[in-house]
């Protein structure tokens, strides 16, 4: 079955980049020149995605309106004959697809706010996307998405996408278990389990779950059915383990690079990997941090 829809969980509050979220949602946060959730709507897009489930809560209207159109805006874009920014805000998400929004009333955890899109996703197999994360393939048209999609559609097996991180960083991160066999970069391989933030000695690969996931519409039940697990809330990992005792489930190793923007030193690293490839930044940006390491030398 083809993958077309995608539930992204934007209900969070920020607190890891506070103050700068206290007044608008982290998602919101620009990266050169778009914000976060529009890095990772676009690469949705590009994965073939048609429909875009947002869950959300009180206080992001900014996300839906970022969305929407504005005609005060683009009447004076037109009126002044900026045609590069009037296609650039008209132009966000192709006509053919579609956004929507869903809220999640309480914030019981990740397994919980995908939950909340069930009667949406209607059983279909479905992408998730943690807005935090963005994944950078360069430019590339193939991104690591798309290649999981792909593979789910030719095998129907669900893909977590997953990165190495340091041996000692494990802890911070869920785990995949693939029985001491790596993927190569671009390739996918099985799952035996998943560990939450297990022990630098008692971890089974140092392979990280990234935020990327795409998952057969059973889980939606697996998730109704799940009972609070770490931090008394609805994990998603819960459920993809419950997912393992019936069906493959396989770890995608991603191409591409990553970056947290849901905290600080993720998002700066953001930024200015973005900016190098801007083409109206990238010159003046190169010059910026060589004139900077010059300075510290």
């Amino acid at each position: 079955m083809k993958v077309r829809k995608a539930v992204i969980p934007v209900a969070g509050l920020g607190t890891r980049v506070l103050p700068a979220s206290k007044a608008i949602p982290k998602e919101m946060m620009p990266v050169v020149d778009k914000p976060v959730i529009q890095y990772v709507v676009e690469e949705a897009v590009a994965a073939g995605i048609k429909e875009i489930i947002l869950v959300t809560r009180t206080g992001k209207l900014a996300i839906e309106d970022h969305f929407d159109s504005h005609y005060e805006l683009e009447a004076e874009l037109a009126r002044k004959n900026k045609t590069a920014l009037l296609a650039a805000i008209q132009n966000i998400v192709p006509p053919e697809v579609s956004i929507i929004s869903i809220r999640q009333p309480e914030a019981k955890g990740l397994g919980h706010a995908v939950h909340c899109a069930a009667s949406t996703v209607g059983g279909e197999p479905f992408v998730v996307i943690l807005p935090d994360v963005l994944v950078n393939n360069g430019g590339d048209k193939t991104n690591d998405l798309m290649r999981m999609v792909v593979e789910f559609e030719n095998t129907g097996a669900a893909q977590i996408m997953v990165g190495e991180v340091p041996d000692d960083k494990v802890q911070l991160y869920g785990i995949a278990d693939c029985g001491g066999v790596a993927p190569e970069f671009g390739e996918s391989t099985a799952i035996k389990g998943l560990v939450e933030k297990p022990r630098q000695d008692e971890s089974p690969s140092n392979l990280a779950v990234i935020g990327r996931y795409v998952l057969p519409g059973k889980i939606m039940s697996l998730l109704a059915d799940g009972k609070p697990g770490a931090g008394g809330e609805i994990q998603l990992t819960d459920a993809i383990d419950a997912l393992l005792e019936m069906e493959p489930v396989e770890a995608y190793k991603m191409m591409g690079d990553t970056y947290d923007c849901g905290e600080k030193l993720g998002y700066l690293k953001a930024n200015l990997a973005y900016g190098l490839q801007h083409s109206e930044t990238a010159n003046g940006l190169r010059q910026f941090i060589n004139a900077l390491a010059n300075e510290h030398e």
